[in-house]
């Protein structure tokens, strides 16, 4: 049977975006196998998304913020002067070839070709999100689809601090909020250069997300002044952050400072000056000294922060403190003086270390004692270590050869004592060995007494 040439109706939109099919001679076929499946696909815009006979259609996804510009571009590879057109996600017609039946006058044509049909959309919503379609009128006619997707950064970022002046100490709780973002947001936290670690929870409204991230801190009087930042990754935005300054009240940090003498020993009869410095917040209002071990004397001159001996002697040996105290608590500083003879010349082995002490036991329960503030203030008590060593060493030698003479003195006694009991002791046997003629004569005479022997004669008739 003879092929009957038909043609494939085109397709001309109206400018309401209706279609209706109209002849054109590019498009006529035979009828045939091959023919009947390009009509059903001719009449019913089924449309495959790569083209056939060595001809594509090209395009890429776009993403976009709310409100930027948005460009969609259909291309074609080895074009044969097909019609190209560009749909909407409701499948309405937004341009076919350079005409515009679409009414929304955000869709601008940026260039048309027989390769290319490119569109742009100003002020981008949320609503213009979703699958755009490039349709290509070959044979058989062809479709690719392009995705608008729509970021949106979030509106508002806001840090709500739990209180607004902590004490050192505290733990306090910070919030920050990224409202009405797409896609959710992720919080980050730095305090200062360092970063620290919150809790996030995301709720979601519509296509809307509200991120909130909790941050708890544990705070200390080097945090005072020091900003706490919220800073937020989103692809829509970069940079954006937001930050709260933390105020910290903290008890005063005391230091006692030896203004005269600068080095060396106080000496009997030398002046002696002490400056006491604080640093709080709120400043310390009250301030004074006391000596710990005794009253204070009364020679003793106290003016404001300064302490003041001007003839120094042995009865002011002892600990002078110096407290300051305001609203969060009381802090002291001790110094430890020990007043030397005036002939002392041993200088301090170490000086200004050891006995000069900073200590705080009321309003709060931990005390920190700064290592910088024990040795800038000198103490009088440093040289008493080096005078006690070189007087050790003669107190032990005196001891020693103490010792040695009196065991000298024991030896010479106890020779003098077994010289004068020196004798010579016989046994029982030997003191009737002279008259005896054998052994045991002698034991018998020993034991019965040679006299007895004398005097008991025996006479025979």
């Amino acid at each position: 049977m003879a092929a009957a040439a038909r043609c494939c109706p085109s397709v001309r939109v109206s400018a309401g975006g209706s279609r209706r099919a109209v002849p054109r001679r590019r498009t006529c076929w035979q009828r045939s196998a091959t023919s009947e499946r390009f009509r059903g696909s001719c009449r019913g815009f089924s449309w495959e998304k790569r083209v056939g006979d060595g001809q594509n259609l090209i395009t890429e996804d776009v993403t976009v913020v709310e409100g930027d510009v948005a460009t969609i571009s259909c291309r074609v590879k080895n074009s044969d002067d097909s019609v190209i057109q560009l749909l909407n996600p409701n499948r309405q017609t937004i341009y076919f070839r350079d005409f515009r039946p679409l009414k929304d006058s955000r869709f601008q044509l940026v260039n048309f070709s027989n390769s290319e049909l490119r569109v742009s959309l100003t002020n981008v919503s949320i609503s213009d999100e979703g699958r755009y379609f490039c349709q290509l009128y070959t044979d058989p006619p062809q479709e690719i689809y392009t995705t608008i997707t729509v970021l949106v950064p979030p509106r508002n970022l806001v840090i709500d601090i739990q209180k607004e002046i902590a004490v050192e100490g505290e733990e306090i709780e910070l919030n920050c909020t990224a409202m009405a973002s797409r896609p959710a947001t992720t919080i980050r936290w730095f305090k200062g250069n360092k970063e620290l670690t919150g809790k996030s929870e995301v709720e979601q409204w519509s296509d809307m997300y509200t991120v909130t991230s909790q941050l708890l801190l544990k705070v200390g009087r080097e945090d005072d002044g020091v900003p706490v930042i919220c800073l937020v990754d989103h692809p829509a935005v970069k940079d954006l952050q937001t930050q709260r300054y933390l105020e910290v009240m903290y008890k005063p940090q005391v230091r006692v400072s030896q203004n005269y003498p600068v080095q060396g020993l106080t000496r009997e009869g030398e002046p002696l000056e002490l400056t006491c410095a604080a640093f709080g917040k709120p400043q310390p209002t009250d301030m004074r000294w006391l000596r710990v071990d005794d009253e204070m004397p009364q020679h003793v001159v106290v003016s404001g922060s300064n302490l003041l001996i001007s003839n120094l002697n042995k009865t002011d040996n002892g600990t002078y403190r110096c407290e300051a105290s305001n609203a969060v608590g009381k802090s002291h500083a001790d110094y430890m003086l020990f007043v030397y003879d005036t002939t002392a010349t041993t200088e301090p082995a170490v000086h200004g270390t050891g006995v000069l002490l900073n200590a705080s036991t009321e309003a709060l329960p931990t005390v920190q004692i700064s290592n910088a503030s024990i040795a800038l203030h000198p103490d009088s008590r440093a040289g008493e270590e080096g005078a006690i060593r070189s007087v050790d060493h003669a107190v032990v030698g005196g001891v020693v050869a103490v010792v040695v003479f009196a065991m000298l003195c024991l030896l010479i006694i106890l020779g003098r004592y077994f010289a004068r009991h020196k004798g010579t002791y016989f046994t029982h046997e030997a003191k009737g060995a002279d008259d005896a003629a054998d052994a045991d004569t002698a034991i018998i005479n020993a034991e019965g007494g040679q006299n007895n022997s004398e005097e008991k004669k025996e006479y025979f008739i």
